[in-house]
């Protein structure tokens, strides 16, 4: 069973005496100069606090000034290009996070979007207490009510319309346990790096559902929790827009599945020419990953014909077509 907690349980002096490493929190961004220094603001009296000891900035080289507000703001910016040059032009917003990992520095890290209209400390101070308080517990992920606004009319829900639509309904036919998951495609994930470190990353908008069952692979339910941070505000995007972000999702869910290959599993199998191309990275850990041993093999079905391969991150070394860095939450 999924154990889930309110963000109200937990304080931040109590967990700073929990600590026994850095904490990071990573921020991926792009255009988001409206919402940026709010966010680094909260999170500086964290750092105040001795809660967290990095606060990193993962920038798009936003159009918008973004790098420079958040500089001003108090963090340390970082351009998602500059990272991890060898792997080629960065692919999105998964890319972006898993190149992270090389300026992160901490032993739990924390990633939180950019754009949260009503962000407060509390989303962190939620998201760490389960780790620092059991270390039984290696992921958590945020849950929070969607409103939604039209004009000057705002609803208490209908936001998150890809969750909704398309990734509750398909994990529940597919990895049943994992639809626990109130917000599976939330962006606000805290994490221990020798987990994050053993698991390959989804380059774009599939990669919080790929993360969670790969997660969901290695540790089980019993490693994971969820904690309500309340509410979540940021701009809503066009079908249009949902209509891709909703594609990568159905593709790194389908891809996923079929690489892990389980018989207790359902899978998505795109008709021949039809599924959307996927760009997967390595696990960034490299031996870390033996911390976390695969599935049991009895429950690992013959691979499929789908082509498998995990990206190599060397320059050149993908023909796929890049994706737009884009940094959109679905809504």
């Amino acid at each position: 069973m999924l154990d889930t907690f309110e963000h109200t349980d937990f304080h931040a002096a109590d967990l700073a005496t929990l600590k026994d490493g850095k904490v990071s929190v990573v921020i991926p961004t792009r255009n988001t100069a409206g919402t940026i220094a709010q966010t680094v603001t909260e999170l500086l009296l964290l750092a105040e606090a001795g809660l967290i000891d990095q606060i990193l900035v993962v920038d798009a080289e936003s159009a918008d000034g973004t790098a420079a507000t958040a500089t001003d703001a108090g963090a340390e910016v970082v351009s998602e290009n500059q990272l991890v040059p060898s792997a080629g032009p960065v692919r999105g917003k998964g890319d972006a996070m898993w190149r992270s990992m090389a300026a992160a520095t901490g032993d739990v890290i924390v990633f939180v979007d950019g754009d949260i209209a009503d962000f407060g400390r509390h989303y962190v101070i939620g998201l760490l207490g389960p780790i620092l308080r059991d270390p039984a517990k290696s992921f958590v992920k945020g849950v929070y009510a969607r409103p939604f606004r039209q004009r000057e009319s705002e609803q208490p829900a209908g936001g998150g319309r890809v969750t909704e639509l398309t990734a509750r309904p398909l994990l529940a036919a597919t990895v049943p346990e994992l639809a626990a998951f109130g917000q599976p495609l939330a962006g606000e994930v805290a994490a221990r790096r020798e987990l994050l470190g053993s698991i390959p990353f989804h380059t774009g908008y599939g990669v919080e559902i790929a993360m969670l069952v790969e997660v969901w692979n290695r540790i089980g339910i019993e490693g994971m929790a969820q904690v309500d941070l309340g509410t979540k505000r940021n701009a809503h995007q066009s079908l249009a827009a949902l209509n891709g972000m909703a594609s990568e999702v159905i593709a790194g869910l389908a891809e996923t599945l079929a690489r892990l290959g389980r018989r207790d599993l359902g899978a998505i199998s795109p008709a021949p020419g039809a599924g959307r191309e996927t760009v997967v990275r390595p696990p960034a850990g490299g031996i870390v990953a033996a911390a976390f041993p695969p599935a049991d093999p009895a429950l690992v079905r013959p691979a499929s014909a789908v082509d498998l391969a995990l990206v190599d991150p060397v320059a050149g070394a993908n023909p796929v077509p890049a994706e737009p860095a884009g940094r959109r939450q679905e809504g």
